[in-house]
């Protein structure tokens, strides 16, 4: 392996600045940060690496890693990042989208509610988990109901923060579906917020992206309704 696939670099960080970021859960971009090079070790070298370095975490913070239960810690966690909980940064794994005709021509909107989201804020890497609410109009393009589920997890398997992940996946159904009329809204609790700093158990959080027809106040207000209604099945 070359030394410049596995060389991290050295990082000045301001910490005031960092707890600040981290706090107001500012995203940079409404695209992942990824680098250029990020594809170029397969799944089983970042899992060596991962594994090596998350040991040295372990180690550090003073467990005993020769005890049978730790031991396969490491590993556990480079694989959970790497094949589950992260594999949204991979476009391998991006789901494909077929398009078909709307041949019944149905011009009022589709939604999806109680979509479940499980996350990973990017300033702690702790989860947060919650449901999205999609709905679109057709120009005349549709895709498969569970393939909106599958781009909603696929977007949500990276370390995100609520507003990028809200965007990317309006943006997909966008493009996937040749329309601008895409509503997503997604509700979730924030375990960085319930498990430190303050401490709130109690608080969610709200992101929404209207786009098209969506934007027009009686629309957008039809499609509140809609996600509010209590359904049972």
């Amino acid at each position: 392996m070359s030394k410049n696939k596995t060389e991290i670099p050295a990082l000045i960080i301001d910490e005031s600045l960092a707890e600040e970021l981290g706090d107001n859960h500012a995203a940079t971009s409404a695209d992942t940060p990824i680098r250029d090079d990020a594809f170029d070790l397969s799944d089983q070298e970042k899992i060596e690496i991962i594994e090596g370095h998350f040991g040295k975490i372990m180690h550090t913070l003073g467990l005993d890693l020769s005890d049978q239960s730790l031991k396969g810690t490491p590993h556990r966690v480079a694989k959970m990042f790497v094949k589950e909980i992260f594999n949204g940064l991979d476009p391998k794994n991006k789901p494909t989208a077929r398009q078909f005709d709307n041949e019944f021509e149905y011009g009022d909107m589709v939604v999806e509610k109680n979509i479940n989201v499980t996350s990973f804020c990017e300033h702690h890497f702790l989860p947060f988990i919650g449901k999205a609410h999609v709905a679109y109009i057709s120009s005349g393009k549709v895709i498969g109901l569970s393939k909106i589920n599958r781009i909603v997890d696929y977007y949500a398997r990276r370390p995100q923060v609520q507003e990028r992940l809200t965007l990317q996946i309006a943006n997909e159904l966008k493009r996937a579906m040749d329309t601008e009329d895409v509503a997503v809204f997604i509700e979730s609790k924030h375990l960085c917020v319930s498990t430190r700093g303050i401490k709130d158990r109690e608080s969610s959080t709200v992101t929404t992206e209207y786009s098209g027809k969506f934007r027009d106040d009686t629309t957008q207000q039809r499609f509140i309704d809609y996600i509010s209604q209590q359904t049972e099945m």
